[in-house]
């Protein structure tokens, strides 16, 4: 891909920038010195090398779930302020 300077001013325009013509003349430089590296990348050999999202395996290191006592109900509203004789209260909904 070829990187011309119609290019930039037509990538600056969707991205609401205002470039003056130094600005573009730069970008086009840049951009094509950028895409030369890029060019470089892909002439490595990835053949045999997976895919990979992250740069280390992600392990789940959290502990299993485990089933536990469950607290009284008295005393989970024993400190509500807001609260029946059976249920927490919220506020109405519409």
């Amino acid at each position: 891909m070829k990187i011309t300077p119609e290019l930039v001013r037509s990538v600056a325009q969707n991205a609401r920038l205002k470039l003056t013509s130094e600005e573009v003349s730069k970008y086009s430089k840049d951009l094509a010195d950028i895409l030369k590296h890029f060019e470089v990348l892909s002439e490595a050999d990835t053949k045999s090398t997976e895919p990979s999202f992250h740069p280390i395996r992600i392990i789940n290191v959290a502990r299993e779930d485990e089933a536990g006592e469950c607290i009284a109900r008295e005393e989970a509203l024993s400190l509500a302020k807001h609260r029946t004789q059976t249920h927490f209260k919220g506020p109405k909904t519409q």
